[in-house]
Order: structure tokens, then sequence, then C-alpha cells
């Protein structure tokens, strides 16, 4: 196999038909689903959708030295995460999924102090 350098690559122009894409509408998309076999009315399934962490901090009011803190690990893994230099384990994962949904319960079993943004400006 070839060994292509990454500067050589970007010489490259892209096989992309911009014009054909713009050009493009929901009716045709719809229309190659169906040509495909796809029903184009079904909800998406395979997926997962994931809250960006600094996303669910902000939502909840937090600074990331007070969220890192709830959470139980180091000020500096949460910025790694949320600047994606590195991801959470399955383990830590799973407790923001649960922290996004219900941060109530999760920061009540956590043993933290949590009031919702809106109870704070009261």
């Amino acid at each position: 196999m070839a060994r292509v350098s990454l500067e050589d690559l970007r010489k490259v122009a892209a096989p992309v038909d911009r014009a054909k894409i713009d050009a493009t509408t929901e009716e045709d998309i719809r229309r190659h689903m169906i040509e495909d076999g796809e029903d184009p009315d079904a909800e998406p399934t395979g997926y997962r959708l994931v809250w960006p962490i600094a996303a669910i901090r902000s939502r909840l009011g937090m600074t990331q030295s007070v969220f890192a803190d709830a959470l139980g690990v180091p000020v500096a893994t949460l910025r790694n995460w949320e600047q994606g230099r590195t991801q959470p384990d399955p383990a830590a994962l799973a407790l923001l999924r649960i922290v996004e949904r219900e941060p109530e319960a999760a920061f009540r079993a956590l043993g933290v102090a949590y009031r919702a943004p809106a109870e704070r400006q009261g």
C-alpha cells in the first residue's frame, strides 16, 4: 500500500460535487430513501444522542470546578473531556448520562447539594 502524506492529501481536491449537494431537496432525499428500501418516516435507530459534557455542565449552571468536584474527578480530567483531548471511561459516561437526565437524583445519590438553575434565581 502506498503511503501518502497529509500534506499531499490536502493538495488533492475532494471529489465532491457541491452544486449537486446544494441542489438536492428534502424530496430528493426522501425519494432516494424509498428507492433504497428505507422508510423516510421511521424514527432513526442504532444511535444514542450524546450531549457535549460542557453543555450538560452549563445547563446545570455549574462551573468546571464545582461540576468536577460533584462528579468526583479532577478539574483537569473534566477539562480534557470537555475539550475532547480524552474520553470518559464507560462508568463515567454512565454517570454523565444519569446526571444529564436526572441531575437532582444523581447528585442526591452522590451526596452533593444541588439546586436547579431556575431555583437559584428566585
